[in-house]
């Protein structure tokens, strides 16, 4: 809030002007009635003159009000829309520094709600508190000093109101309270299937459970829809009661103030300026409801964003760096992992593994073996639980880490693309290369041809998720972006699986013609990828059981020659 403060300040200011604006006009309807329609100190005769000049005043008092209003209202959303944006930036740079195993523990669905969702709720919050706090503060004690002003008679009523007004919202809220964390928490899950289920279209549609996904949903809007029915079923007693309390005040300013009248001791516009007032001591406090009510919201809303902005990263990098396109030895010691959420069993163990700078690895084995997981832990998305990944002889953990992925080109199962151009798509990793340097890598990947197909070429512009291109096509961007990085470290992590084997044999002829200096390490699952990488590393129950070329893995492992028989159709089941 430190930098919106001049606006919360201004906000009040303005606020207590309008505060006071309304304050005055009992006052001056008093006059209007006593002196100028009834007459009580002309011996009875109506003063046209002070009607007028006194309504004069009260017009120009509400504009003046009104202007104060409207001036209050938008520095205060000045403030609470810049204090929420903050938070909003806050919150996404944190997410993007957290380390995967948080932001798994977190979930898509409740990182998107606490983005959005909450930080609306915490603006609402600022909001009301910097404006509504304050006007309804001053209704309730500058109205009660001015009601009691009037008449001290009048200070019983207030002292019988008070209570019952406090009971009220005590109990209603100490009730609802609980609630809006939970509330929170089914917009959390209710927005996880949304996600999950957008994203998943292609394959509910192949499936035809639109029906299923549509029960799933709606268990979870109507859990949401249930939690607010009862929060607002809560909530609907409280303005009931608090208006029941304002008319009966109201009754009993209108009796004593006729006895009051009857006795001398005050005027009619006296007991109807009372009436004003007690009616704006009690709004106040139906004000401070509402604003508690928002306060309960808002503080379940501070809760779930402090859990991100309190989250420190679990992976943090150190001070060591490495010249990016420089091509890199890469060393396992002993490495064992096991992934920090899900299931507890070892992915890894064992893995001792060396791959010399400019060397090509490639690495086969069946679904779940741990080939991913090796991956990722030369770039550091998981750390090892015992043992050492070196780069270079230095410990990853040792790296800072965007000079270690900056070292890294890392061309994903899943090729992420974003909704932008293709251009923008494939420069990521080198924002200020040239169309010449694109081409380049673009030829190597073999987009270049469907690439200058498109009708913008390079300014084409791609759907979210790349769904406007094949899964081919996605893959060949993904590698484009991967080689125009110019790290010296190349990972491909089962990434040409959409290519034909033509296609795959230009890639791989332009990589070893091109990009021979570069450190190569392939996952795939088709022999004919890897069968002319230097080494090729066989993964079996999370270890490497044997590495060494293609023709001495046919001679000396089992395994590997099951595989290779299998797809070439010599002596294995076709």
């Amino acid at each position: 809030m430190k930098k919106y403060w001049i606006f919360a300040v201004l906000a009040a200011a303005f606020m207590i002007a309008e505060v006071y604006v309304d304050m005055l006009q009992p006052k001056l309807m008093a006059e209007i009635v006593d002196s100028g329609i009834l007459g009580l100190g002309n011996n009875g005769t109506p003063d046209i003159a002070l009607i007028k000049t006194t309504g004069i005043k009260m017009v120009l008092v509400v504009l003046l009000g009104g202007l104060c209003g409207m001036l209050s209202g938008a520095t205060s959303n000045i403030c609470s829309q810049g204090f929420g944006n903050r938070i909003r930036k806050l919150c996404f740079d944190k997410i993007m520094h957290l380390s995967f195993q948080q932001t798994d523990s977190f979930t898509t669905g409740s990182l998107i709600t606490r983005v959005t969702n909450d930080v609306s709720q915490v603006e609402r919050l600022v909001s009301r508190m910097v404006r509504g706090f304050i006007r309804c503060l001053m209704f309730m004690f500058v109205g009660t000093f001015t009601l009691m002003s009037l008449n001290v008679h009048f200070l019983a009523v207030v002292a019988c109101a008070f209570p019952l007004v406090l009971l009220d919202i005590i109990l209603i809220l100490r009730r609802v309270n609980p609630m809006f964390s939970e509330q929170q928490a089914r917009i959390d899950a209710m927005n996880t299937v949304v996600q999950e289920d957008i994203k998943g279209v292609r394959v509910i549609k192949a499936f035809i459970q639109e029906k299923r996904e549509g029960e799933r949903f709606n268990k979870a809007n109507t859990d949401l829809a249930d939690m607010q029915f009862k929060i607002l079923m809560t909530l609907a007693f409280l303005r009931p009661v608090m208006n029941i309390i304002l008319n009966l005040a109201t009754v009993a300013i209108i009796y004593i103030g006729g006895f009051q009248v009857k006795a001398g001791a005050m005027q009619p516009g006296e007991v109807m300026a009372a009436v004003t007032y007690i009616s704006q001591i009690l709004s106040g406090m139906m004000m401070l409801a509402m604003i508690f009510q928002t306060l309960s919201r808002g503080m379940a809303s501070v809760k779930r964003l402090n859990e991100i902005l309190d989250t420190d990263p679990v992976i943090v990098g150190g001070d060591q760096v490495t010249d990016k396109s420089t091509p890199a030895a890469i060393e396992f010691r002993d490495v064992h992992f096991r992934y920090p959420t899900g299931v507890q069993q070892e992915m890894l163990h064992d893995i001792n593994l060396t791959v010399a700078p400019g060397e090509t690895l490639a690495i086969i084995g069946a679904t779940g073996s741990g080939k991913t997981s090796i991956v990722n832990l030369i770039a550091r998305y998981y750390d090892v639980t015992s043992g050492q990944v070196l780069v270079d002889g230095i410990d990853v953990r040792d790296y800072d880490l965007k000079a270690l992925r900056d070292k890294i080109a890392f061309v994903t199962q899943k090729n992420e693309l974003f909704s932008t151009t293709i251009r923008d798509n494939v420069t990521l990793g080198a924002p200020d290369a040239t169309d010449a340097e694109i081409e380049a890598a673009a030829r190597a990947a073999q987009s270049w041809g469907f690439i200058q197909e498109q009708p913008n070429g390079l300014n084409t512009a791609v759907a979210e998720g790349g769904m406007s291109l094949s899964g081919g096509q996605r893959q060949r961007v993904a590698i484009t972006r991967a080689l125009l990085k110019g790290s010296g470290i190349l990972i491909f992590d089962d990434s040409t699986s959409a290519l034909d084997l033509k296609t795959e044999a230009a890639l791989y002829k332009e990589l070893n013609t091109h990009y021979r200096g570069i450190t190569k390490v392939v996952i795939a699952q088709r022999i004919a990828t890897i069968m002319r990488a230097d080494r090729i590393a066989v993964l079996s129950g999370g270890t490497i059981i044997a590495c060494a070329p293609h023709d001495e893995l046919m001679q000396t492992c089992e395994e590997y020659r099951e595989i290779a028989d299998s797809q070439m159709k010599k002596g294995g089941a076709a």
